[in-house]
């Protein structure tokens, strides 16, 4: 006999899935502006952020 789907559950996870891929591309992305900056610029930024 096949199992009762449980949508909500399906839903959670898809939805699970779907944040854990769109913060692994912005962090990406963050990551490639970082690497992109000139070191001067990256210092006084967090000179101004603190």
């Amino acid at each position: 006999m096949a199992r009762a789907p449980n949508y909500d559950q399906e839903r959670k996870e898809r939805d699970r899935q779907k944040a854990a891929k769109k913060a692994e591309k912005l962090a990406a992305k963050v990551a490639a502006r970082d690497r992109s900056k000139p070191e001067g610029e990256i210092e006084s930024e967090n000179e101004t952020a603190e």
